[in-house]
């Protein structure tokens, strides 16, 4: 697992996710730990190493 901190697309604070890097890639909805405003987040790995991390707003 690696924790990832990038800005919440809604509110603009500074949250983590866990990110599996056993995968190639993810692709998933989790709420802001803040603001509690879904982020859809992709992210792509290789060999356990972050290769791209992507978060969008999802309009409630």
């Amino acid at each position: 697992m690696l924790e990832h901190f990038f800005q919440c697309p809604h509110c603009w604070e500074e949250i983590s996710f866990l990110l599996d890097t056993s995968e190639n890639y993810l692709n998933y909805i989790e709420d802001c730990e803040v603001c509690c405003n879904p982020i859809e987040v992709s992210a792509n790995f290789n060999e356990n190493k972050l290769l791209s991390f992507y978060s969008k707003s999802l309009e409630q």
